[in-house]
């Protein structure tokens, strides 16, 4: 589900205990379930990653939603910055070399799912369905550490 995702929502707690999220396209979820992302080092976020590298990572999609928690590290990688880049990026930086690029990767220690049987679209129809008759869909949950 977090290899399929376009963007998540990438959340961290700041020093006053609010907390910031902000979406995020993941550039590459490795094999151990590690999420590289780039971006702005100039912004509110990558301040408060640096004061708190404790995120969360969430995603959902029709019946199923995904929970991620893991640690922020820096990385000045430019051989990885070149792996990663693709035209999307220029959305937001002016190119690979942009000053103002950063690169992180989220080490997630542990996951947490929750999903109704038969997948996207049994979820999608269970969930109108649950609208409609007032029957809440039946769903479960796990936990996974990674």
């Amino acid at each position: 589900m977090l290899r399929g995702g376009d963007s998540v929502m990438l959340a961290t707690a700041l020093a006053d205990g609010k907390i910031l999220a902000h979406p995020m396209a993941p550039q590459e979820v490795t094999e151990d379930a590690d999420v590289w992302f780039f971006l702005a080092l100039d912004g509110d976020q990558a301040k408060a990653l640096q004061t708190n590298p404790e995120v969360n990572i969430s995603i959902a999609e029709a019946g199923n939603w995904l929970s991620v928690a893991g640690r922020v590290e820096f990385v000045d990688d430019e051989a990885k910055v070149d792996e990663l880049w693709s035209d999307s990026a220029t959305a937001w930086f002016d190119d690979r070399r942009d000053p103002n690029l950063g690169l992180i990767k989220v080490v997630t220690h542990s996951a947490q799912h929750w999903g109704l049987p038969g997948g996207k679209a049994s979820g999608l129809f269970r969930m109108v369905k649950s609208k409609i008759t007032g029957d809440r869909p039946s769903g479960g949950t796990q936990t996974t550490e990674l």
